[in-house]
């Protein structure tokens, strides 16, 4: 069973950074795909970021060049430094995670950013 911890979210004001951190319970070199998702207030779940083993990156346009997604394997945690952020980046963050047969989610964690 995985089980995936997510930290490091919280309140900010606009301009300010964080950096949320997702902990699996096995080894992330198995996930081919891992990635971050969010859930705003009365909206879709969308796609933030995701990483591949390779390290290849692909960013959603409103986050591109303030986001930055990471995976250190050794440390079986995947990572997103958020910087700048803005009112609208006011969400619930979910860190996905995906082997050759299933998709994995986090539980999410809260990302609230005042203006």
């Amino acid at each position: 069973q995985v089980q995936l911890v997510e930290s490091g979210g919280g309140s900010v004001q606009a301009g300010g950074s964080l950096t949320l951190s997702c902990a699996s319970s096995t080894n992330t070199f198995r996930f081919n795909g891992a990635g971050w998702y969010r859930q705003g207030p009365g909206k879709q779940r969308e796609m933030v970021a995701l990483i591949s083993n390779s390290g290849s990156t692909i960013y959603a346009d409103s986050v591109k060049g303030r986001f930055t997604i990471s995976r250190d394997n050794a440390k079986n945690t995947v990572y997103l430094q958020m910087n700048s952020l803005k009112p609208e980046d006011t969400a619930v963050y979910y860190c996905w995670l995906r082997d050759s047969t299933r998709d994995y989610w986090g539980q999410g964690i809260q990302v609230s950013v005042s203006s």
